[in-house]
């Protein structure tokens, strides 16, 4: 399965899950979001999901990751400071780190 494939996977179950789940496209990007905010998405470029992680533990957690880093959507050096990008290498993880983001934006 690649990494497109394992991002629409997970967003199926989360939209199965929890009805405030709305799937729609910001920043150029496929993107999960709840209560109308964008809460994580597909960066097809790279292969790999961003998630907001609003609690420094859960994103310091997700950017230990090798590969891991925080989201430059402008590519302009001037990241978001709660968003991780997790490569697909970590794939795994993202379910959880999707679950992470959504209890977030309650």
């Amino acid at each position: 399965m690649n990494a497109q494939q394992r991002y629409d996977e997970i967003c199926s179950d989360l939209v199965a899950r929890d009805p405030a789940v709305q799937l729609g496209k910001m920043m150029g990007m496929p993107c999960v979001k709840r209560a109308g905010k964008m809460v994580a998405g597909f960066a097809s470029d790279e292969g790999a999901m961003t998630f907001k992680l609003p609690d420094f533990e859960q994103r310091e957690a997700a950017l230990a990751l090798d590969g891991a880093h925080l989201f430059d959507p402008s590519g302009r050096g001037r990241p978001m400071k709660e968003w991780a990008v997790v490569p697909a290498v970590h794939a795994d993880q993202w379910p959880y780190l999707a679950t992470q983001a959504l209890t977030s934006t309650t």
